[in-house]
C-alpha cells in the first residue's frame, strides 16, 4: 500500500468512526502490528483522538485495569484476534472487518476530496476542532510490568516527533528504507520507530503480527527488501536457528533493544547473516530511544568510532545523561559506575493519575532511569545492571545480571538459559534462586565448574536453589517477565526463616 492510500484509507476509517469515538478523549485499540492497525491508529490521530494501545498479551484484570485509568469507552480489535486470544475486551467492542466493511462510492468520493486538503484544515474537519498542538497528548503506553504493575506513561506529540527525528538523524534514514514492523504498538519502540517513524519520514514498512513466524519473517525480509530490522535477543535467537542468510541479505542495521545483548549471541549472529547487531537503550519513559550504536563515520583521513562491543553506543542528538551516585545523587567520574540519569525533549510527560509515582522519576528534569550505568572517555554507555535487579545478602548488593553472564559463559550458550532472582531468607536478608532450562544430567557437571567463574563466594547461587523450567517467562515485548520469574522462584524454593 502507498502512503497516498494509506493516508486516503486512514481519512475513510476516520469517517466511519466519528459517530463511533464521539466525545471521547481516549479510544482504545487492540490490534497486532499489521496495516489495518497503522491505519486505525493514523485514523485516531486525524480524528483528534489519542489511541491508547492494549496489550493483547496480557491478563483480562490488567486490560481492564489500563482501560479504567484511562477511561476507555470503545475498543477496536478483529474476530481473527480474538479467536485465536481469548480475551474480556474492556468496554464496547468494535469489530475492525464491521467498521470497515465495503465503503459507498460517496464516502470514497469525500475521502479523496478531503485527501487533497492541507493537514492542518484535514485534522480540523475530521476532529471538528482546533488541531492538538506538540504540547498536547499524543498516546499512553502502559509499561511492561515486567517487575510491578503496569503504570500508564503519558507521551505528547512533541516526545515522539523528536525520538523520531533523532532516530533518523543517526541512522540517516531515507525514503530507500524498509522498516520490519513485528513489534507491537502497545510497546514504545514498535509505536514510535516501527509505526510514526515511517508515516514521517516516509519510509517503508513490511508488518507482520508475530516476530516469531519465523517463515513470514524471512519472506517478508527477502521480498520487501528490509534494510532495517528492529528486534530483541530473544528473537535474534530465534532467527538465527530458523533463518537463512540468503533472507536476509538486504539488511543494514540490525539494532538490538530491551535487554542487554550478550556477546556470544551477537557473534553468532554476525557469523550466520554477515552484519553485526547493534546494541542500544531505551525506556518507555523516554519515547523510547536514548542511546544507540551505529556505523563508523569514515573519510579520507577521518575515522569516527560509532559503536564499541559490549556497549549501548552514545546518547541520540539532544539528549543528555549524567552518572551519579545512587544514594547522594552527586556526579561521578568518567569510568564510575552509577546512577543513569536522563534528560532530553523525549522525556514524558509523567505518569497517568499518578503524581507521586512521576515525581519519584522525575527530579530536577531528569529522568531516573533506575539502571546502574558507566560513561567512558569516548562518551560511550555501558548498562551495568538495574537497581531492581540487586540483591542485598549480608548487607552486600550482590547484582543479578553478571552472575547470569558468568552462567552463560560457563554454559556456553548463545541464548538465555539462566535467570536470577532473589527471594527472603531470614540469615541473610535474601537468598539467590536460579531458574534455567539446561538439562538436568549437564546441570551437574556445569555446578562443578563454578569456581571457574571468578564470582565471590556471596555471588554464588548454592546448588540446591538452581531449578529447572521447561522455558524462561517472557512478556509480549520479548522482555524477560522477572515478576513472574519471582513468583516462580518463590514457589519453588519458600523463604527461610
Amino acid at each position: 500500500m502507498s502512503w497516498g492510500m494509506a493516508l486516503l484509507s486512514a481519512i475513510l476509517l476516520a469517517r466511519r468512526l466519528r459517530s463511533t469515538w464521539a466525545g471521547q478523549e481516549m479510544v482504545g485499540i487492540l490490534l497486532p502490528p499489521s496495516v489495518p492497525g497503522a491505519l486505525v491508529n493514523f485514523a485516531a490521530m486525524l480524528s483528534g483522538k489519542i489511541p491508547v494501545n492494549l496489550n493483547y498479551t496480557s491478563s483480562n484484570e490488567t486490560l481492564e485495569s489500563c482501560a479504567q485509568q484511562c477511561g476507555l469507552q470503545t475498543v477496536i480489535t478483529t474476530k481473527l484476534l480474538l479467536d485465536r486470544i481469548p480475551l474480556k475486551v474492556p468496554g464496547k467492542t468494535i469489530l475492525l472487518e464491521e467498521a470497515a466493511a465495503a465503503p459507498r462510492i460517496g464516502e470514497k468520493i469525500a475521502a479523496l476530496l478531503l485527501w487533497f486538503l492541507p493537514g492542518y484544515w484535514l485534522e480540523r474537519i475530521l476532529s471538528r476542532a482546533k488541531p492538538k498542538t506538540l504540547d498536547d497528548l499524543a498516546t499512553v503506553i502502559f509499561s511492561s510490568g515486567s517487575t510491578g504493575e503496569p503504570k500508564g506513561v503519558m507521551l505528547t506529540h512533541y516526545n515522539i516527533a523528536s525520538n523520531i527525528e533523532q532516530m533518523g538523524q543517526t541512522f540517516m534514514l531515507e525514503h530507500k528504507d524498509v522498516l520490519l514492523g513485528v513489534l507491537p504498538f502497545f510497546h514504545s519502540f514498535g509505536f514510535t520507530v516501527t509505526l510514526w517513524l515511517p508515516a514521517v519520514l516516509g519510509c517503508g514498512v513490511a508488518y507482520h503480527p508475530s516476530p516469531l513466524d519465523l517463515t513470514a519473517v524471512s519472506e517478508l525480509v527477502r521480498d520487501y527488501r528490509v534494510t532495517f530490522l528492529l528486534a530483541t535477543p530473544t528473537f535474534l535467537q530465534a532467527y538465527l536457528r530458523r533463518c537463512s542468510p540468503e533472507d536476509f541479505g538486504s539488511l543494514q542495521f540490525v539494532v538490538v533493544g530491551a535487554e542487554k545483548l550478550p556477546e556470544r549471541l551477537a557473534l553468532a549472529f554476525e557469523d550466520r547473516f554477515g552484519i553485526r547487531p547493534l546494541e542500544g537503550y531505551g525506556a518507555t519513559e523516554c519515547s523510547p530511544v536514548i542511546a544507540v550504536n551505529t556505523r563508523d563515520f569514515r573519510a579520507p583521513g577521518f575515522r569516527q568510532v560509532g559503536a564499541k562491543r559490549g556497549h549501548i553506543g552514545h546518547p541520540l542528538p539532544g539528549i543528555s545523561v549524567r552518572i551519579v551516585d545512587p544514594e547522594t545523587r552527586e556526579r561521578l567520574p568518567v569510568g564510575a559506575a552509577g546512577l543513569l540519569l536522563v534528560r532530553g525533549p523525549n522525556v514524558m510527560k509523567g505518569y497517568l493519575g499518578k503524581p507521586e509515582k512521576t515525581a519519584e522519576v522525575l527530579q530536577d528534569g531528569w529522568y531516573v532511569t533506575g539502571d546502574i550505568a558507566a560513561e567512558d572517555e569516548d562518551g560511550f554507555l555501558t548498562i551495568t545492571d538495574r537497581l531492581s535487579r540487586f540483591s542485598k545478602i549480608g548487607g552486600e548488593m550482590v547484582p543479578h545480571i553478571k552472575i547470569e553472564e558468568k552462567l552463560q559463559e560457563l554454559a556456553g550458550a548463545t541464548e538465555q538459559r539462566f535467570v536470577v532472582t532473589g527471594v527472603p531468607d531470614g540469615k541473610k536478608g535474601e537468598r539467590l534462586v536460579v531458574l534455567h532450562t539446561i538439562p538436568p544430567d549437564e546441570l551437574k557437571p556445569l555446578l562443578d565448574r563454578m569456581p571457574e567463574t571468578g564470582l565471590p563466594n556471596l555471588w554464588t547461587p548454592r546448588a540446591n536453589q538452581f531449578f529447572h523450567v521447561e522455558e524462561l517467562p517472557h512478556l509480549g515485548s520479548g522482555k524477560l517477565d522477572l515478576r513472574r520469574v519471582h513468583e516462580m522462584a518463590a514457589d519453588l524454593s519458600p523463604a527461610e526463616s
